[in-house]
């Protein structure tokens, strides 16, 4: 029995950047082609086999831990930044600002796929979703440098609408305007006892 199954969602890809530099801002660089290996999208910041684990996994391991990297790349809807946009009062928000990977259009509820699902481009070119992408403050210092006064709206109007991080599973390269195909896990959804709830 297949352990993930193709649904009939496509997004299509409206665009693709890179960040070429953590070093002092998150915000990517547009472009109409990605190459991508197994260690992520050739040339980027973020691209590598294994990265530092940082803040969000404090509860894993200490900050700084070598850990295997499943946030290569930073996917969001077209239709989720529109919503971020306006609830910031804003026409539009500009991916690069975000620091996005790609942005995809035609995937309803988008930053809740289920993690471990794949986005399967027609040339074979496959992502696996990590997990939903938390907002944070990064993307909203990088928002201020350009529109004084709005950076600080992005964490709680980004709330549900992130994206997803991933990483790639098979290599390949991916264009404006590919169409990817989501495979789900087969499995039906977590049902832990109650007393074996996780504390929080």
């Amino acid at each position: 029995m297949p352990a993930l199954v193709p649904t009939e969602y496509y997004g299509h890809i409206t665009w693709l950047g890179r960040t070429r530099s953590r070093a002092d801002t998150l915000a990517s660089v547009a472009c109409a082609r990605v190459d991508l290996t197994y260690a992520g999208v050739t040339g980027e910041a973020r691209s590598g086999l294994t990265r530092p684990s940082c803040a969000r996994m404090r509860n894993q391991y200490p900050v700084g831990t070598d850990i295997r990297n499943v946030r290569q790349l930073s996917i969001l809807s077209a239709e989720e930044l529109a919503g971020i946009a306006q609830a910031m009062g804003l026409d539009d928000l500009n991916p690069e600002w975000v620091g996005a990977s790609m942005v995809l259009t035609g995937l309803p509820d988008f930053t809740h796929v289920p993690p471990s699902s794949r986005l399967v481009a027609e040339n074979g070119t496959a992502l696996t979703i990590d997990m939903e992408n938390r907002p944070c403050h990064f993307p909203g210092q990088e928002i201020e440098r350009h529109l004084p006064g709005k950076g600080t709206a992005f964490k709680a109007a980004a709330q549900d609408r992130r994206g997803v991080t991933a990483w790639v599973e098979r290599e390949g390269s991916l264009h404006i305007g590919d169409r990817l195909r989501l495979h789900v896990p087969l499995q039906r959804a977590w049902q832990p006892e109650p007393a074996a709830s996780p504390t929080p």
